[in-house]
């Protein structure tokens, strides 16, 4: 299906589902908030249907090449090991690939034809009127534009979400616990290319370098906080709250992340929505069914996402019956990923000590 696409966010989905629906002859504008590509976050894997997408797309020797093989551990509050592991090489995740994620965007970008896909970079959507056949727009900036279509790929907040489906507490289902990440460039790991983490009950602090870089790692157990995910200094103050005094290196990488300029601080929650398409606007990746950072499944779920709905796209004339067919199509298999996320929480934040005498078990298998 041709015409002019607007996606909103530069990222994972938001690339993926450039790259399709030009390669299909569709006119594709990206629209991100950023500088530039977006950038920052852990590690990801790419996993399962995914690594057909990109082997498909031409990427994957690319991605095999940018591999982050390493060997973690879990400690005590002396920081002596408990256990050392490799996640990626237990059976039920052998064949995937850990990768940066800056390099994961940076091949996504790359894939995409140059000059071919116009960015608009340092801007935003403020405003979404659907017409009979087009979608009216205006950016921050205050330009007015038309398009046949736009694809909200900007994340768990996503404001296109916002703007055409409603609040996202309508969507939000809240899973008893907040993470933050932060670069921590003062720090010192324990072990080059290998992620130290120290657990207690309900808490969980890690210190893990990659590139050229050292990021660290808090989360926590709590009922549900009256925050704002924006207001920078709240998540500060709440950190503080909750780890002041703490054991093993906390100290240090609660007063890294009480002076970062690049807190990342939010709840564990996921989004489910009735439908992820409303006239004109559709969703994907994390705007349309965030499944969290337990489930480890964000990015594959991102990459197939995106494809499926380009695909759906390509092969139905009635852009209805394509919006219907990405939906009965990918639905099924984005709540089985979901309902992986006790298990997932229970394993990376364990709520008692039983629980992370377990977690150390499973790797001394």
């Amino acid at each position: 299906m041709k015409g002019q696409a607007l996606i909103s966010g530069a990222s994972i989905a938001g690339l993926t589902l450039a790259y399709w629906l030009n390669k299909s002859g569709c006119k594709v504008t990206i629209v991100e908030i950023s500088p530039g590509l977006r950038r920052g976050g852990s590690p990801i894997d790419v996993r399962g249907e995914a690594l057909a997408v990109v082997k498909e797309m031409g990427i994957l020797e690319k991605i095999k090449a940018k591999e982050f093989i390493h060997t973690d551990e879990i400690v005590n509050a002396e920081n002596e090991t408990l256990v050392s592991f490799s996640l990626n090489a237990l059976p039920e995740y052998n064949g995937d690939i850990e990768i940066h994620r800056d390099d994961l965007v940076d091949i996504l970008y790359e894939n995409i034809p140059a000059n071919e896909v116009e960015f608009l970079f340092e801007n935003r959507i403020e405003e979404i009127t659907q017409h009979t056949g087009t979608v009216a727009v205006t950016f921050r900036n205050g330009e007015h534009r038309n398009f046949d279509f736009v694809y909200g790929a900007d994340g768990t907040h996503s404001a296109v979400r916002k703007l055409v489906f409603g609040n996202e507490e309508n969507y939000s289902r809240f899973f008893g616990a907040y993470f933050a990440i932060a670069e921590a460039p003062d720090m010192k790991p324990d072990k080059p290319n290998s992620a130290t983490i120290y657990k207690e009950a309900g808490k969980a602090a890690a210190i893990y370098p990659f590139k050229e870089a050292v990021y660290a790692f808090l989360a926590f157990r709590s009922p549900k906080l009256n925050y704002d995910y924006k207001d920078h200094e709240q998540h500060k103050q709440i950190l503080e709250d909750h780890f002041k005094n703490g054991s093993w290196r906390i100290p240090e990488i609660l007063d890294a992340m009480l002076h970062s300029g690049n807190l990342y601080f939010d709840e564990v929650c996921q989004i489910h929505m009735a439908s992820w398409a409303k006239g004109r606007v559709a969703l994907v990746g994390d705007a349309a069914h965030t499944t969290s950072f337990p489930t480890g499944m964000g990015t594959s779920l991102a990459i197939q996402g995106a494809t499926i709905l380009a695909k759906a796209l390509q092969s139905h004339d009635d852009y209805k019956i394509a919006f219907a067919k990405y939906m009965q199509t990918y639905r099924p298999y984005v709540e089985s990923v979901q309902a992986r996320i006790v298990r997932g929480l229970n394993f990376l934040l364990p709520e008692t000590e039983e629980g992370i005498q377990d977690a150390i078990k499973r790797f001394k298998k």
